[in-house]
This record gives structure tokens, C-alpha cells and sequence, in this order.
């Protein structure tokens, strides 16, 4: 008898595992489809990757469905924890972790990286840093055609203050108040994303403020058209933008750049 129930049991359990796996294909593959339709996709991942997300969202649903429909019918099928023998969760409770992560992901919609994160990520401003004499050197683009991260990749070529002197620009970012700043410079800011929203960093131009920078709250966008000028900040010589125009702009829908593209 108590063979039986032990069986029986077992059998429920089964049951419910599968029943289980089948629900976190289709959701999974659902949360992904919705990622990818909504366009919020693009704030966890590099675009280069969308297609292959797209494909393996609708891999994922077709195989839920493939599987309720065996389940429905009451066919054997196998569990997907079925064929592990060691585990550190028991299948049952990590069948329902993984469900209401997927679940928290419906109800939560992925946000843009703030100023917070970028501070303890640590702010790229090696490429500001320069050596101690100027060198002649040429660019061949437009400097106020350049974005904020153009701008970035050519102090990195070449990382002369003096050789941008005077030069227009016209860029946008989120604002970072930087300890290392005075009050009257902020950083303007984006973040890079080489694969996912886990391995980004964020990259900044300093601007010097005609007055403080508590009028332009962290996380704040703008776009600040100027000039580029050397000047002494925190004892290093750096490129920073003095604006002539400066306003406040919403959070763009594309608010990373993309290394690669």
C-alpha cells in the first residue's frame, strides 16, 4: 500500500514537472517575442544579436506548444530535469524560479542604466587624458557631426586637447555629477554596449557650466552644442565642452551606443 502512494505520488509529481517545463518554454519564449516587438529589446542587448533572439524565441514558443500539445494528449514526453540525477534544487522549485522570473519580466520593464550605475562602473575618462606637449594632427570627420562616443574615439587616437581647441560639437548624453568635478562642470554621458546591458560602460565629455550643476539633475538628457576647449580639470589637462546652447531633451529611445556598429 504504501508502495502505491509513494507511486502514485511520483506519478503527480511528473505530471506537474512537466506540465511545468511546457509553461516555461511558451512563457520564455513569449517574454522574448514581446522584448523584441516592443523594441526594449535594444535596452538589454547589441541590435547585432536581434535576430538571433527573434529566431530563438519563436524556437522556444513552437517547442511549448509542441510539448502542451503532448502533454494535453496525455503522451510521454520527457521532463527537462528528467535526465538529471544531481541536483542543488529540487526540479520542482527551480521550474517555479525560473516561471516567476519570467513573470517578474512581463510585469517589470527593463529601465535605462542611470548616472549611479555608470559611477560604480567607473566613468571612461582615460581617453580625456593627454600628453604633456600638442602634436599636429588631422581628422578628416566633421567634428559637429560627431557624437558623444565619436568624440570619445578620437581622443583615443589621439589624445591632444589642444589639436580640438575651437573645435564645434554637438552631442548628447544623461548627466553624472562626478565627485572628481567641480560644481560648475558636470559629465555628459552614454553608455557602450559590446554584447548586453551586463558588460556595458558608460563614456563622458566634461562640461563647464557657466553656473552650478545642480540645475541639471543626475540622469537628466541633454544636448549641448559648443566648442571644445583644453583646460586644467581635477590636475589634468582635458578636452571639455563650453556650450553655447544647452537643453533639456527626453530620454531617447536609443539611449546606448553599440560597440561594432
Amino acid at each position: 500500500m504504501t508502495s502505491f502512494k509513494l507511486n502514485l505520488e511520483k506519478l503527480k509529481n511528473n505530471g506537474l514537472q512537466k506540465g511545468l517545463d511546457t509553461l516555461s518554454l511558451i512563457t520564455l519564449g513569449s517574454l522574448l517575442i514581446k522584448y523584441t516587438v516592443t523594441g526594449q529589446l535594444k535596452l538589454l542587448i547589441n541590435p547585432n544579436y536581434t535576430a538571433l533572439v527573434w529566431i530563438t524565441s519563436m524556437i522556444l514558443f513552437v517547442l511549448g506548444c509542441l510539448k502542451g500539445i503532448e502533454f494535453l494528449q496525455g503522451k510521454k514526453t520527457a521532463s527537462l530535469q528528467e535526465s538529471q540525477h544531481l541536483t542543488l534544487i529540487p526540479p520542482l522549485l527551480s521550474s517555479i524560479i525560473l516561471l516567476t522570473a519570467i513573470g517578474l519580466g512581463f510585469l517589470i520593464s527593463p529601465q535605462v542604466l542611470s548616472s549611479q550605475t555608470a559611477l560604480s562602473r567607473g566613468v571612461t575618462e582615460s581617453s580625456l587624458m593627454t600628453r604633456t606637449q600638442p602634436e599636429l594632427f588631422r581628422t578628416f570627420s566633421k567634428p559637429e557631426n560627431r557624437s558623444l562616443l565619436d568624440w570619445v574615439r578620437t581622443l583615443n587616437a589621439y589624445p591632444e586637447p589642444d589639436a580640438y581647441k575651437g573645435q564645434v560639437a554637438k552631442i548628447s548624453g544623461f548627466v553624472i555629477h562626478s565627485p572628481q568635478l567641480p560644481d560648475n562642470y558636470l559629465l555628459l554621458s552614454r553608455f557602450v554596449i559590446t554584447c548586453c546591458a551586463v558588460d556595458a560602460y558608460p563614456v563622458g565629455i566634461p562640461v563647464h557650466l557657466n553656473g552650478t550643476n545642480k540645475s541639471y539633475p543626475s540622469d537628466t538628457w541633454l544636448e549641448v552644442e559648443g566648442q571644445m576647449q583644453p583646460e586644467q580639470v581635477d590636475n589634468k589637462r582635458q578636452l571639455v565642452l563650453v556650450p553655447k546652447s544647452l537643453k533639456i531633451i527626453p530620454t531617447p529611445s536609443d539611449p546606448y551606443n553599440f560597440s561594432g556598429n
